[in-house]
């Protein structure tokens, strides 16, 4: 639609534009309106230019610029609006042909396709083959042959029309590529003519400048190179002449220059001065090589300075002991002790050693060695003590104890180790074992001493000329062992070369290091190390013997329980006294031995046990309950081991007595070891004490075996050194053999319980269980007639229960002493339970005494009873006129002469105080009994009256002379309820 604005209307306009713009925009022009770049196109297609434009007058506006509004301009948006409105159009048109032109590359050969069959653009598409060509030209006639000439002209055309599309598309890329082709073409003969300038000029610079120069610095290289030759061939002169001193010094065993050579090679080899040298390409093996020669040569002479040295001791010991097993002479001890100046030397000797060990950092490894070799001399030894010994000790004459058991071996081929063990007497054995005791002191002895020198190396060489030697040795050993172990751990063992180069890496850096492995904690961990296993070569060595000694106990397990005390004490002191010195020497306690000698100790006591057990138990069974006379070794017996003072020294002291005795005998007692170490006579003086401390108790007791045999064959012969009764604290009892059977073996008891302190309270539960039996035995025998089918006695009397009385009462009164003894070596946590034992065995004694007490009452009520049933026929006697007889009644006569039989017997066994506690009860059931009987009489004639009184009399004058502690406090003796009867019946004139 064409515009036609009036002339005033556009002049107004144009006015209010010029307006607008002058003041606000700084002019608008109608270029800027209707700015179209393709206006000669447009004009030619659309007839842009055919309307006539509009006329624009300025615009004039009679506001001020700050009053204009939209509304303003509304007019002249209004005439314009058509021609802008179509100018967006073609803008917007000729924006999406450039797009599509630019979008629709290719897009002319995918639309090819899709109109041209696609077998005509397969790759292998060949008319001549049969097939394609039926499938091409499918034709029948000439007309189908015409028609598909016209097709395939078209597809001729279709596809040439796509391509010439294509092209043009294309066209511009193509140009603008190739001219861009040409410029880089330009720049590049640029650049190559550049780069033959710069060369020129670096070929003149390096001509006149560079060459003088360089050949400065070539002569500087030569001459440089030229050192460092001199300095490798040098070097290379004097590696050699190290590795030939080296050889040297290992095979002349001089260990301390070869390790200090090793130490040098080793920081060549450390270092990067020998690396690339060809010839040198095995050092580090010959560096290997030498050192283990050096650690087998330091390794050979410490085992020989330790162990193989020491001497032909074991020999001269062995010919010692056989002099004395065979003309029994006492030899002199050999001294297995080292004086100052033989330590002095052997100290010196083993410095060097341990130094050269310690720089190797193989003393550790040597102590291992050490102990096991240690261990298997020690063995070794003790086999050929015992080998050499039996074939001597076995000659011997057997003794009279019950060790000498001889068994031959099946074969008939002679008796076997075990067995020829077996065969010695207990002396022999205990020969062999002192034997043994100073073979192992002497291998101890040179092993302690080794342990103390390793000790002193190690720790107390402060201001020692080499103190400094040994603390570099031990930094330097322990940074190697440090350095072993990690290699170890992971995974691999370097060989000693590759440790002494990480050493020496850990030493060159000590800051990059924690505190847990400085060269200070190295060092003591390391030094630890080495004192842990010089300790454990010294305990390996003492638990071999202690391995060794209870193996040859145990051969003879069997036999010892069976020993006397005295033998079993001599094996088992020495055996004692080897564990304390060999402990002393180990520094731990050899748990083992100690079992077994614990459990032979405790086997002995359980034998000693079960054969007293059986003896009691037989002695009992053939006890006829007859007083014995008492010798006086029992006496003694009883004097002995219940007197006050005896009770705490006396069995120390005979045994201290007899120890100094031994003392002197032997001659001057040799050195301790160290103040910790066994002597060379301590197993001498263990076997001695040991026999003077039974000797003490055979000697007291000796005789009175012979008395107490003498006794169980009831024989009443009465030796002119025996008694009728037993004193004890001031009071005497009257005793029977079973009796004095039991104070002899309580005193044997009390012997073990002093002898054997490790096994107090076995011995105290033994006591506890053979007083038991006995009181309980006694008890079945007397009180239960039991006597009567085992001992063959026809009845039990009043003697037989005073005597058994007698035995219990005896027992019961030492109870508390024997108490008090056996407690001294008791361990206090176990003395409250063992001590409600002896009370509660106390008091079955007591309750057994006052049960036999009330069985000899009993006795004489049943008695009192049979006569008083016979009362009623005597009384009716009476009655009769030619019964004149004066004297008292049958009745009467029997019942006091078995009061006054019961009196006299009680009298001369019970003690006055029992018979008085007895009597009274008996009194008491007679005024009971025979008052109750009297009451019930009938009495009806002058002369039974008579007769009455008469026996009452009898019978109180029989009461009043019984012991009586006169309890009713009354002025006649024995008053009671038959008293008052006669004083009833017949007044108080005839009481």
């Amino acid at each position: 639609m064409d515009l036609q604005p009036s002339p005033s209307g556009r002049s107004s306009t144009v006015g209010r534009i010029s307006s607008f713009s002058v003041a606000d925009s700084g002019g608008q022009t109608l270029s800027s309106v209707l700015n179209n770049p393709h206006a000669g196109k447009l004009e030619a297609s659309w007839g842009w230019w055919s309307v006539a434009p509009p006329e624009f007058a300025p615009l004039t506006s009679t506001k001020a610029a700050c009053d204009l509004t939209r509304s303003d301009f509304q007019s002249y948006v209004s005439s314009i609006s058509d021609s802008y409105y179509r100018f967006e159009d073609i803008r917007n048109h000729t924006t999406k042909e450039q797009t599509l032109d630019v979008d629709n590359i290719g897009e002319a050969l995918v639309a090819c396709l899709r109109e041209v069959p696609a077998l005509y653009f397969k790759e292998d598409f060949a008319l001549e083959d049969g097939g394609t060509f039926r499938a091409a030209c499918p034709f029948t006639d000439v007309s189908e042959n015409i028609m598909l000439q016209e097709k395939l002209s078209h597809y001729l055309d279709v596809v040439e029309l796509h391509l010439v599309k294509e092209i043009s598309l294309r066209s511009n890329s193509f140009f603008e590529a190739q001219g861009q082709l040409q410029d880089l073409n330009v720049k590049i003969v640029e650049g190559c003519n550049r780069i033959r300038d710069l060369k020129e000029t670096i070929r003149l610079v390096d001509t006149d400048l560079v060459d003088s120069a360089r050949q400065i610095q070539e002569l500087n290289a030569t001459r440089t190179n030229l050192l460092a030759l001199q300095h490798k061939l040098k070097l290379i002169l004097s590696v050699n002449q190290a590795l030939s001193a080296l050889k040297l010094l290992v095979a002349s065993s001089e260990c301390a220059g070869a390790l200090d050579i090793i130490d040098d090679l080793q920081h060549l080899l450390d270092g990067d001065e020998l690396s690339g040298l060809h010839c040198f390409r095995h050092l580090r093996d010959h560096v290997v090589t030498s050192i283990d020669s050096i650690n087998s040569i330091l390794s050979a002479e410490f085992m020989r300075a330790s162990i193989h040295d020491k001497g032909d001791k074991d020999s001269v010991i062995l010919l010692k002991a056989k002099a004395r097993a065979s003309i029994s002479l006492n030899g002199e001890d050999v001294g297995v002790n080292l004086d100052e100046e033989e330590t002095t030397n052997f100290r010196d000797r083993l410095l060097p050693l341990i130094i050269g060990l310690l720089r190797t950092a193989k003393l550790p490894f040597v102590l291992r060695t050490y102990r096991d070799t240690l261990t298997a001399d020690m063995k070794t030894a003790i086999k050929t003590a015992v080998a050499e010994l039996l074939p001597v000790l076995v000659g011997q004459p057997p003794e009279s104890d019950m060790g000498a058991e001889h068994t031959v071996d099946a074969d008939g081929g002679g008796l076997s180790l075990a067995s020829k063990l077996r065969s010695l007497s207990s002396g022999s054995f205990v020969q062999l074992l002192a034997t043994i005791f100073k073979i192992v002191q002497a291998h101890l002895v040179r092993a302690a001493e080794v342990k103390r020198a390793i000790e002193w190396v190690m720790c107390n060489l402060d201001g020692h000329y080499a103190a400094d030697s040994v603390a570099a040795a031990i930094a330097l050993g322990a940074m190697v062992a440090e350095s072993s172990q990690e290699s170890n751990g992971q995974g691999g063992a370097l060989p000693l070369s590759a440790s002494l180069r990480s050493t020496s890496k850990v030493l060159s850096s000590p800051g990059k290091g924690s505190d847990a492995i400085s060269p200070s904690n190295l060092s003591k961990n390391f030094r630890a190390d080495v004192l842990r296993e010089n300790a454990e070569a010294v305990f390996a060595a003492c638990d071999a013997a202690h391995g060794r000694w209870a193996k040859l106990l145990g051969v003879r397990a069997l036999l010892h329980p069976k020993l006397r005390l005295q033998d079993f004490l001599s094996i088992y002191n020495i055996t004692q006294e080897f564990i304390t010195s060999t402990e002393k020497v180990g520094g731990r306690l050899g748990y083992s031995i100690r079992g077994t000698l614990q459990s032979q100790a405790k086997s002995f006591v359980d034998f000693q046990h079960e054969s007293r057990m059986t003896k009691i138990r037989a002695v009992l069974d053939q006890e006829t309950w007859v007083e014995v006379d008492v010798p006086d070794e029992f006496q003694a017996i009883v004097s002995s081991l219940f007197d006050s003072e005896a009770i705490v020294s006396g069995s120390k002291d005979n045994a201290e007595s007899n120890m100094t005795e031994s003392y002197s005998n032997e001659g001057s007692q040799v050195g301790s070891v160290a103040q910790n170490e066994p002597t060379d006579s301590s197993s001498t003086t263990a076997v001695n004490a040991a026999q003077g401390k039974a000797e003490v108790i055979e000697r007291k007791k000796s005789d009175a075996v012979t008395s107490s045999q003498s006794n169980n064959s009831n024989t009443k012969e009465r030796g002119k050194n025996a008694t009728q009764t037993l004193e004890y604290g001031g009071v005497s009892y009257h005793m029977v053999n079973c009796g004095l059977i039991l104070l002899k073996m309580l005193s044997e008891y009390i012997d073990m319980n002093h002898l054997l302190p490790a096994l107090s309270l076995e011995v105290v539960h033994r006591v506890v269980e053979i007083l038991k039996f006995f009181n309980t035995r006694t008890c079945q025998l007397v009180l239960g007639a039991g006597a009567m089918q085992v001992s063959g006695l026809k009845s039990i009397t009043s003697k037989h229960l005073a005597l058994a009385s007698q035995v219990i009462s005896f027992i019961y009164a030492i109870i508390p002493e024997l108490r008090q003894i056996l407690f001294l070596k008791v361990p206090e946590p176990r003395k409250s339970l063992l001590l409600s034992e002896f009370d509660r065995v106390a008091q079955d004694y007591k309750v057994h005494r006052d049960e036999i007490h009330t069985k000899l009452v009993q006795i004489m009520r049943e008695r009192l009873l049979v006569h008083l049933r016979g009362l009623p026929q005597i009384v009716e006697s009476w009655n009769r006129p030619e019964d004149a007889d004066p004297q008292p009644s049958q009745f009467a006569r029997s019942l006091t002469k078995e009061v006054g039989f019961l009196q006299r017997v009680l009298s001369r066994t019970l003690h006055e105080v029992d018979v008085q506690a007895i009597f009274r009860q008996v009194v008491v059931i007679f005024h009971s009994q025979i008052s109750d009987a009297f009451s019930r009489l009938e009495i009806g004639t002058p002369q039974a009256k008579d007769r009455l009184h008469r026996d009452i009399t009898h019978i109180l004058g029989c009461i009043r002379s019984l012991p009586s502690d006169n309890s009713n406090n009354s002025a006649t003796p024995n008053w009671g309820q038959l008293d008052e009867f006669l004083a009833q019946r017949f007044g108080a004139e005839a009481s």
